[in-house]
């Protein structure tokens, strides 16, 4: 379609949803502002960059060529992916990918130092970064327990790295003036039933204590705990489950954050937002699919994601909730993974946005339930696609699906080449 054509349906588009009481001109601007967070390993298949790793146990499906192989060629490839979505975005970081020039520096001695040249890299290309304590792919993470571990050594290990990761990102939300957004994850738990499910969640209450001992500055930095509903290695226990680290948040004024493969099937992660913001001040999504047990496929435009958009805009969260994903997938070209995804939460995201909100609230709000009904389900054949287009062509990017001759051009002359 040429570009007149675009700027045409648009046009017919805006007066169908003026007439709808919506002005699409502002619900551009306001996609615009919203930054997601994309996720570095996706670019690697979770490698890192440290000089000696054992995964134990986090496993990528697939082995599509062209693997970034260190940190410039996944710098590299996460330029490319930007190019193709719309907006300005944000990158996220696992504390493995430091810039360590092959040396050993373990995960308890890890210092702002090593994520220098990132932070050098995203003030060049205008990007802001998130960061996360890694508890997992190391050695003493084998025996499946980290904060949570009756081990004092190996728990003051991880306490060590988790506090280490705290003032990275208090070091790079400074550096950034931008807050930096970290994330607690830890793999913690039992295969089989265990006899006592309360020492392990006793001890890792302790470990999050110390670990929050020292306060730093909001400014800076904002904490999340991340939950699982069960793992690989922890399919009967986890530690840190949604129970536990909702008590602990709301009894220690914390932060949640919801990953939205690590439920079970049937709960509503978008449902979970209105009770969780109506007590702590912020939240932090990470946008994955969950296909039957596995959680980190790509997100697509799908029911939870679109329910979980709506959620946002209709209480009024646009503010309060952080927008990041979480998968990894090796069985296709990576840099395409980042453009599915990151445009199909916008596409949801903005079809959130078009809807027209305030009158199937008032006829709710006059007992009128069948014109809210009404209402609600003309939103879903709005002219989303007319919209989405004219904002990609605003925003100088390729429209769907044609930015898929990008991607393959760019494996052809770059991803094949690395072995």
């Amino acid at each position: 379609m040429k570009k007149d054509n675009v700027i045409k349906q648009y046009e017919i588009a805006r007066e169908q949803m003026s007439e709808l009481g919506v002005d699409t001109d502002r619900v551009l601007d306001t996609l615009h502002a919203i930054r997601l967070s994309l996720p570095c390993w996706q670019a690697d298949d979770i490698h890192g960059s440290e000089s000696e790793q054992d995964l134990h146990g986090m496993k990528v499906t697939g082995d599509y060529p062209g693997r970034a192989r260190n940190n410039l060629e996944i710098r590299q490839d996460l330029l490319k992916a930007l190019s193709l979505i719309p907006g300005r975005h944000r990158i996220s970081l696992h504390a493995m990918y430091g810039d360590f020039n092959g040396k050993k520096v373990d995960r308890d001695r890890i210092e702002p130092e090593h994520f220098r040249q990132w932070l050098d890299w995203a003030a060049e290309s205008k990007i802001l970064l998130d960061f996360n304590a890694t508890c997992f792919s190391h050695p003493k993470a084998s025996a499946n327990f980290t904060l949570s571990s009756l081990d004092a050594g190996i728990r003051d290990f991880w306490i060590e790295h988790v506090q280490r990761c705290r003032d990275i990102s208090a070091h790079i939300g400074a550096a950034q003036s931008g807050v930096c957004l970290h994330d607690i994850w830890i793999p913690d738990g039992f295969k089989d039933s265990p006899y006592s499910c309360l020492e392990h969640r006793s001890v890792l209450a302790d470990s999050l204590d110390r670990i929050f001992s020292r306060e730093l500055p909001e400014s800076s930095v904002l904490d999340f705990l991340e939950s699982k509903l069960f793992g690989i290695g922890s399919e009967a226990y986890v530690v840190g489950s949604y129970d536990f680290y909702l008590s602990y948040a709301v009894s220690r004024k914390k932060r949640m954050c919801l990953d939205m493969g690590h439920f079970h099937p049937t709960e509503s992660v978008a449902d979970k937002i209105s009770s969780l913001l109506l007590f702590t001040d912020s939240l932090l999504l990470h946008i994955s699919r969950g296909v039957r047990w596995d959680s980190d496929h790509i997100p697509i435009v799908n029911q939870e994601l679109q329910e979980t958009a709506l959620r946002i805009f209709r209480d009024g969260f646009l503010k309060r909730v952080h927008l990041a994903m979480d998968f990894f997938d090796a069985s296709v070209n990576r840099i395409g993974a980042y453009v599915i995804a990151s445009r199909s939460v916008q596409k949801a995201l903005l079809s959130a946005l078009l809807e027209p909100g305030p009158e199937a609230k008032k006829h709710e709000a006059e007992g009128d339930y069948l014109g809210r009904l009404a209402w609600m389900e003309a939103a879903k054949t709005l002219p989303v696609g007319a919209i989405w287009d004219y904002y990609c062509e605003r925003e100088g990017v390729p429209r769907d699906p044609f930015w898929i001759r990008e991607v393959k051009a760019y494996e052809s002359a770059v991803l094949s080449r690395r072995q």
